[in-house]
């Protein structure tokens, strides 16, 4: 029977033609599997209700057409409530375009490069508070502050004594090298305004999360967003609904970091369904799983092209999806009440994603809290290679060396319903375990 091979997806995000060792990207535009332009508005009503439940078994089967990309994600990380109207949206939509606006303006008052189309990439400020005078900074920094005001003056760095501000400004600089890493084999980033925005939009989130602040990897993470939003607004909050999922693995204390809860949750889920291989990285020091560790934080933009790293996130997305989503994030309080048996009606498992309808399903078998799709996707990866792991692995240089081999070698959607199906037997062996 003939197969429609689809159409590539690369002319979308264009690698630049001197770099020629970028993985292979192996997602297809297929008709009739893929969310298309057509679909998406389809399953919106005259008043703009979303019967997203349509959406959600198409993304899993053949991902989004990158088109309408942007929009949708806006929905599968809550952005956006799916029974509210056009109207609403709208509503929504030019509030948190202000709040932006505020947010932004507030940082380019302590640091003018701010929304000046520059960034910087060297330390302006001790850990004491005191100004560093690099001479480029600051040149590039009167330059933003004279483009700004239209007032031709110098800017003066004087010392901080606010503590949350020194935080702040010592991680610009950070960011700044961050941005010039990130994705850089991408057409999309020849252009210094694209760099700027990035460097903006992450500057302007280390204000906003004061917990968090600015951490590696977080680039990685909003790259996408200012490629598939146009509006930098937009790109902003829907990264920082993302970070909502994911900053509990960025929170750094004295005692602890933030990822290490989901490397305890992956060292538990290997040592049920895969125990002698738990016991055979045990006994080579790997019972931290450190060696995951980027798999987790960055969600596989480093093992996958980039086309394929959004595949697999919203593939991810979708099976996760909770119809609740958008309330838990304006109105937690109100979200929690209602999951605790209010009067309203019951959660509607067809608008929820595959994996949430699995957990829905044992939720009151005496199974732990949730985990993220995350965990098990790492845990299908470590299945997969685990003979290689346990007869080659002699030390943890070559788990990591094994583990790096996969890079541009792994089917987003395999590893997805590898991952499902170890959910699964998780979630049986763990409520028998309960019994």
């Amino acid at each position: 029977m003939w197969r429609d091979p689809g159409a590539p997806a690369d002319s979308f995000y264009q690698v630049r033609p001197e770099c020629t060792d970028v993985p292979k990207t192996r997602f297809r535009i297929k008709a009739g599997k893929t969310l298309s332009a057509r679909k998406w508005h389809a399953a919106f009503a005259s008043e703009g209700y979303l019967d997203i439940g349509k959406t959600l078994s198409r993304i899993y089967r053949g991902g989004i057409h990158p088109s309408i990309r942007g929009e949708v994600w806006e929905f599968l990380l809550g952005c956006y409530d799916p029974k509210s109207t056009f109207e609403e949206r709208e509503n929504i939509l030019q509030r948190r375009r202000a709040q932006y606006a505020v947010l932004k303006e507030e940082c380019r008052m302590m640091f003018p490069m701010i929304g000046s189309g520059r960034f910087i990439t060297a330390p302006v400020i001790t850990e004491d508070g005191d100004p560093i005078r690099d001479p480029i900074t600051l040149q590039e920094a009167q330059a933003a502050k004279e483009l700004s005001s239209g007032v031709s003056a110098g800017y003066e760095m004087v010392k901080e004594h606010g503590k949350r501000i020194i935080q702040w400004k010592l991680s610009l600089h950070q960011i700044g090298l961050d941005v010039v890493r990130t994705d850089r084999t991408l057409v999309f980033y020849e252009k210094q305004e694209n760099l700027a925005k990035l460097w903006d939009i992450l500057s302007v989130y280390a204000w906003f999360d004061k917990d968090v602040n600015y951490c590696q990897g977080m680039s990685d993470l909003c790259s996408p967003m200012i490629i598939l939003l146009d509006d930098e607004a937009d790109a902003f909050w829907c990264f920082q609904r993302l970070m909502k999922r994911l900053r509990g693995n960025f929170r750094c204390t004295e005692r602890s970091v933030g990822v290490e809860v989901q490397l305890s949750n992956l060292a538990s889920v290997t040592q049920v369904i895969d125990p002698k291989l738990h016991r055979h990285l045990e006994t080579l020091g790997g019972g931290d799983y450190l060696f995951a560790i980027r798999m987790l934080i960055v969600l596989f933009r480093r093992e996958f092209s980039f086309a394929d790293s959004l595949y697999l996130w919203e593939m991810m997305w979708a099976l996760e999806y909770d119809p609740d989503l958008f309330l838990m994030y304006e109105d937690p309080d109100l979200a929690a009440e209602k999951s605790e048996g209010s009067k309203g009606k019951p959660k509607s498992t067809r608008q929820c994603g595959k994996f949430e309808r699995e957990n829905m399903k044992n939720g009151g078998k005496g199974v732990e809290a949730p985990l993220p799709i995350s965990v098990f996707l790492v845990a299908s990866v470590l299945k997969d290679k685990s003979t290689k792991l346990l007869t080659e692995a002699k030390g943890l240089d070559d788990v990591v060396k094994i583990l790096n081999d996969i890079t541009g070698n792994l089917d987003a959607k395999k590893a997805c319903t590898g991952a499902m199906k170890l959910h699964k037997k998780y979630l049986k062996k763990a409520a028998n375990a309960n019994r």
